[in-house]
C-alpha cells in the first residue's frame, strides 16, 4: 500500500484532474439551470425531456464512431477542439437567454451538440490516465477523478446553478461556456500523447474494437455486467419519486435529501477505494459490489422506513464509486492504447442503451405491477447477474 502513495502522480495528471474538476462544476450547474430554463419557456413535460434526451440521443448514435475517431487522432487535440465548440454553443445559448430570445428549437440544437461533443471528449479523454500515470497509482488517480464528479458535479454545482438562474438565467450558462474555455486550455498544457495515426476503414476498425471487447471473457464479462445493472437500476429507479413519496412518506424537501444519499457515498467511495482494492483485492470487490445491488433493491422493497433506505443509498453510493475505481484500472491495463477509444466506446454505448431501455421498462412495469414489486424484480433480476458473472470475476486483479 505505501507503493500506492509514494510515487508522484505528476504535473500532467494534476492539470488532468483540474480540467476535470473545472468542467464537473460547469456540467453540474447546466444539469440544475438546463431543465429550469426549459421549463420556464414551456410548460410541456415533453419539452423538458426532450432536452434531456437531445443530450443522451448522441450517444445511441455516435459513440462508436466517435470511438472510432478518438483513436485515429490526436486525444489532447481533439479534446480541445470539442471543448471550444461546447463552451461556443454555451456562450451562444447563453447571449440568447440574456437577449431574451432562446427558443426550445435552440436549447435542443444545443443539448445534441454537447451530447455529441461528450461522445468525442469523454472517449478520448479516457485515454489520458493510463498514458500519464504509472500503474502503481492508477487506482488513487482514477478515484481522485471520481472525487471531482462526487464531491463538485453532485454536491457543490447543483446549488450553485439553482442559485445562478435565480438571478439571472443567462448565468449559468455562461459559467459553463467559461469552464469549457479553461478545461481546453488545461487540457492543451499536457504533454503530446502518443498518435496512433489509424487510417484504415472505419467500419472495420470499429468491428474490431468490438470484437477485442467480446474476446475478452474478463471485459466482457464486465461490460454486459453493467449493461444489465444499468437497465435494472434505471427500471427501479424512473419512479423512485413515487416510492419515496407514496412508500416512505416523505415530503418533496424529504426526496431532495434522500437524493443527497447518493452522493455522501459516492464521496466516501473515493476516501476508501484504493485502500480497499489493496487490502481487499479486486475480485472480493466486485463481486461484493454486486451483493450490494441485490442487497439495495431487496433493501427497498422491504422497507418503509426513510432512515434504512438511506443508510443502503449511502453503502450502494460507496459500491459505486469503488466499482468504478476498479472497472476502469482494469481496463486501462487491460486494453491497448491504440483500441482505448473504440473499446471504451462499446462500454458507453452499453451503459446508455441499457438505461434509456431501464428508464422506459420502469415506468410500464411499476404501472402494471406496483411500486414494490418493481424493487423485488429488481433484485431477482441483479441476483442473477451475478450468478452470471460470479465465477468470470474470479480472475480480476489490478
Amino acid at each position: 500500500m505505501r507503493a500506492l502513495f509514494a510515487v508522484p502522480l505528476g504535473a500532467d495528471f494534476w492539470k488532468l484532474w483540474a480540467s476535470s474538476a473545472v468542467s464537473n462544476l460547469g456540467d453540474g450547474v447546466t444539469m440544475v439551470a438546463g431543465p429550469l430554463l426549459v421549463a420556464s419557456i414551456s410548460p410541456d413535460p415533453a419539452a423538458v425531456a426532450g432536452a434531456a434526451f437531445a443530450q443522451q440521443l448522441p450517444w445511441l448514435l455516435f459513440a462508436l464512431i466517435s470511438g472510432a475517431w478518438a483513436d485515429r487522432l490526436d486525444r489532447r487535440r481533439l479534446v480541445v477542439a470539442v471543448n471550444v465548440v461546447r463552451g461556443g454553443a454555451l456562450g451562444v445559448l447563453a447571449l440568447a437567454v440574456a437577449a431574451g430570445s432562446a427558443g426550445v428549437p435552440l436549447i435542443l440544437i444545443v443539448c445534441f451538440v454537447l451530447g455529441t461533443g461528450e461522445t468525442l471528449a469523454d472517449t478520448a479523454s479516457a485515454a489520458f490516465v493510463p498514458a500519464l500515470v504509472p500503474p502503481v497509482s492508477r487506482p488513487r488517480a482514477n478515484s481522485l477523478l471520481y472525487a471531482n464528479f462526487n464531491l463538485i458535479n453532485q454536491f457543490a454545482a447543483k446549488p450553485l446553478g439553482a442559485w445562478l438562474f435565480v438571478v439571472a438565467a443567462s448565468l449559468p450558462f455562461g459559467l459553463n461556456a467559461a469552464t469549457f474555455g479553461v478545461s481546453a486550455l488545461l487540457v492543451a498544457s499536457l504533454r503530446p500523447l502518443p498518435a496512433t495515426g489509424r487510417s484504415g476503414r472505419l467500419r472495420s476498425e470499429i468491428s474490431f474494437g468490438v470484437r477485442f471487447l467480446f474476446a475478452h471473457r474478463l471485459l466482457r464479462t464486465l461490460a454486459v455486467t453493467m449493461a444489465v445493472a444499468n437497465l435494472v437500476f434505471c427500471a427501479a429507479f424512473a419512479v423512485f419519486v413515487l416510492y419515496a413519496t407514496q412508500r416512505l412518506g416523505l415530503s418533496d424537501i424529504g426526496y431532495g435529501v434522500l437524493l443527497l444519499a447518493f452522493a455522501v457515498g459516492g464521496f466516501l467511495g473515493t476516501l476508501v477505494a484504493s485502500r480497499l482494492l489493496q487490502a481487499v483485492g479486486a475480485s472480493r470487490l466486485l463481486r461484493l459490489g454486486l451483493l450490494v445491488e441485490v442487497a439495495l433493491h431487496t433493501t427497498l422493497a422491504l422497507t418503509t422506513n426513510p432512515l434504512v433506505a438511506a443508510l443502503m443509498i449511502v453503502i450502494f453510493g460507496i459500491h459505486t464509486t469503488v466499482w468504478g475505481v476498479v472497472v476502469t484500472t482494469i481496463r486501462q491495463r487491460d486494453i491497448p492504447a491504440e483500441l482505448y477509444g473504440r473499446v471504451t466506446s462499446v462500454y458507453s454505448l452499453t451503459d446508455v442503451a441499457g438505461a434509456a431501455l431501464g428508464s422506459l421498462l420502469g415506468g410500464l412495469y411499476a404501472t402494471a405491477f406496483g411500486l414494490t414489486a418493481t424493487y423485488a424484480a429488481a433484485a431477482v433480476a441483479m441476483l442473477l447477474v451475478a450468478s452470471f458473472a460470479w465465477r468470470p470475476l474470479r480472475v480480476a486483479t489490478v
